[in-house]
């Protein structure tokens, strides 16, 4: 069987894994914990010699995720954020950005706060005109960083429409973050994208017990340039979360499809629901990128954001009455999960950013889990009906 050639789900199971990789032919991947390996003689190994520059059970996870990215390359990094200082590095002091103004609140302060001590110039843009991304455009641009769709207004990017832009501008790297959708119904590189990233902590693991990273991508000269980042900066994941990332990985293409399902319903409830007053779900028809999202999406998540009628005191008395979805932060796991963005995940980006990009103390982000939509449904309709109660 050929990996690149299989259906996702035969990838998701089999890519990365071969049995015959170990002597004793197990069929999953074992733990490798070792820190360093033995060498047949000076500087001849056997493909390993310090785990921070390769170990078994991190390439495994590599293979893994290169086959369900349709990519020739995959790197795995400690954090989502490690990813991002890493692939920073790609750029030196000078160089220009222009990011979506509408990203997770930790790429946001990361690029306002941290990479500018780089000497590293921002551009935020709403990227959903790509003629805004040309018009920021500077001699020294020299990498667009797209979220889609953005955490956590939902917002899209048009990535093969910024492909085709790009075209003109060869001296600029793509990178598209693609948490919010999971390899499983979005492929960045092949609508056009020079790199994806993602947090794999989110759907791709899918059970909130790792921290990881990763990127993708099919440039032998970027994956070169990447693995050594990934060495020199130290910025890798422990084997044992690697092998945890790899098991996640194994129920993706079932997780995801629950996840769309589940989402779909509780978007189509809270649009008909007399205590919300606005539903953002890519899968409602009122969604105002609608065709975008049928056209570079095979489906939805279960990321559902929505503003509550009222202010903060009713989005709090919501949060507070909720008994199946869990008041948390992060996303894409099997459990619900609600938090109040302009207080928790975003709460690092500056008032009249939040302001302009419409993350009110009203709006609620939920990631929908694979529970019982009918107790996901009711535990969404008693706390709505409670918020309104004086």
């Amino acid at each position: 069987m050929s990996p690149p050639v299989a259906q996702f789900a035969t990838r998701a199971i089999h890519a990365g894994q071969d049995p015959n990789k170990w002597i004793h032919k197990a069929v999953i991947p074992p733990i490798s914990l070792a820190t360093t390996f033995q060498q047949f003689a000076p500087a001849e190994t056997a493909g390993f010699d310090y785990s921070r520059s390769g170990n078994p059970t991190r390439q495994c996870l590599e293979e893994s995720l290169a086959s369900l990215e349709n990519a020739k390359y995959a790197l795995c990094f400690a954090s989502g954020l490690a990813s991002t200082l890493s692939l920073t590095y790609l750029l030196k002091s000078g160089d220009h950005v222009i990011c979506f103004d509408d990203l997770y609140g930790g790429t946001n302060r990361y690029f306002r706060t941290c990479a500018a001590n780089m000497g590293i110039d921002t551009t935020f843009t709403d990227m959903r005109n790509i003629k805004n991304i040309e018009n920021a455009i500077k001699p020294n641009t020299r990498m667009i960083w797209i979220e889609t769709p953005t955490n956590p207004t939902m917002k899209m990017v048009d990535i093969q429409g910024v492909a085709k832009m790009l075209e003109h501008y060869p001296e600029i790297i793509s990178v598209v973050d693609n948490t919010f959708m999971s390899s499983y119904f979005q492929k960045p590189l092949t609508l056009g994208a020079q790199i994806v990233m993602h947090s794999l902590t989110k759907y791709m693991n899918g059970h909130s017990d790792v921290v990881m990273g990763a990127i993708a991508t099919n440039s032998e000269e970027i994956y070169e340039k990447m693995k050594y980042y990934q060495n020199s900066l130290g910025t890798v994941p422990s084997p044992f979360d690697c092998f945890l990332v790899n098991r996640g990985l194994k129920t993706l293409h079932l997780r995801m499809e629950r996840h769309m399902q589940n989402g779909q319903q509780v978007a189509e409830f809270l649009d008909k629901h007399k205590c919300v007053e606005k539903v953002i779900y890519p899968g409602l028809k009122s969604y105002p990128q609608y065709e975008l999202a049928q056209k570079q999406c095979t489906g939805t998540s279960g990321m559902v954001s929505f503003y509550i009628k009222g202010g903060i005191t009713e989005a709090q008395k919501f949060i507070k009455s909720l008994k199946v979805f869990i008041l948390a932060e992060s996303l894409g796991s099997i459990e619900s999960l609600a938090e109040i963005p302009s207080l928790m995940t975003h709460a690092s980006v500056p008032n009249d950013q939040r302001e302009k990009l419409g993350i009110s103390d009203n709006l609620i982000r939920l990631s929908v889990g694979v529970e019982s939509i009918n107790d996901l449904l009711a535990d969404l309709d008693q706390a709505l009906n409670l918020s309104q109660k004086s």
